[in-house]
């Protein structure tokens, strides 16, 4: 009986050290690539406020407020410290929408058709928790940007040409569904601060914009 529990015993530590040395001799999680490209397409909610309006000479319902746009991003990361990754790289954001005059009874009203266009860039640091098979990060950077609204056939005014200071914070994921092919999501805001050329100028405002798409790397 008792050569029968010693040779259980010994079957039984044999096989727990079999599986541990099985888990030990599994590949750790790959590490984060050098290298990502975002590819995103965006949903941008551009403001429909009347400082925005009164800064164009326009009123609110002429402003065309949400659209789409595209994001492409470039992220390189060189240093890796216990489960963070820092990343360093730059992100170029651009939307454009269109207002067309609104009809009542048939009627057009006289006002013009406004186009209004988002274009900013900036360098940007991010800290990224995962593996190489999937990650999530949060990030920032300051950069500039260049905000039009202008009416059809009118002028860009000061407002339009000015290049503004402006932050963005955010984060998402990315998760490799193929050896160079991820799908990846981000929502980020934008800072816009106001501007400061001539008589009427570019308010202080915030835009959420959510972006999905692919990463390759």
């Amino acid at each position: 009986m008792l050569a029968l529990m010693t040779h259980r015993l010994v079957l039984a530590f044999a096989f727990l050290v079999a599986a541990c040395a099985s888990v030990a001799a599994q590949e750790p999680p790959p590490r984060l690539p050098f290298v990502v490209v975002d590819v995103h397409g965006t949903f941008v909610n551009f403001p429909s406020t009347s400082d925005l309006a009164a800064s164009r000479g326009l009123t609110v319902d002429q402003l065309p407020g949400a659209t789409i746009g595209g994001d492409l991003a470039l992220h390189i990361y060189p240093l890796r410290w216990r489960a963070v990754t820092f990343g360093i790289g730059g992100r170029v954001m651009g939307a454009r929408a269109r207002q067309e005059p609104a009809s009542v009874d048939t009627q057009t009203f006289a006002a013009a058709p406004v186009t209004e266009r988002f274009l900013t860039g900036a360098p940007e640091l991010s800290f990224n928790f995962g593996s190489g098979n999937g990650w999530s990060y949060i990030s920032g950077g300051i950069g500039r940007s260049v905000w039009q609204v202008v009416p059809d056939g009118g002028e860009p005014l000061d407002a339009d040409e000015e290049r503004l200071q402006t932050s963005n914070y955010g984060g998402g994921a990315r998760w490799f569904i193929k050896k160079h092919l991820a799908f990846s999501f981000d929502v980020r805001v934008y800072g816009i601060k106001a501007g400061t050329f001539g008589e009427f100028h570019s308010p202080r405002t915030s835009l959420l914009v959510i972006g999905a798409g692919v990463s390759l790397k």
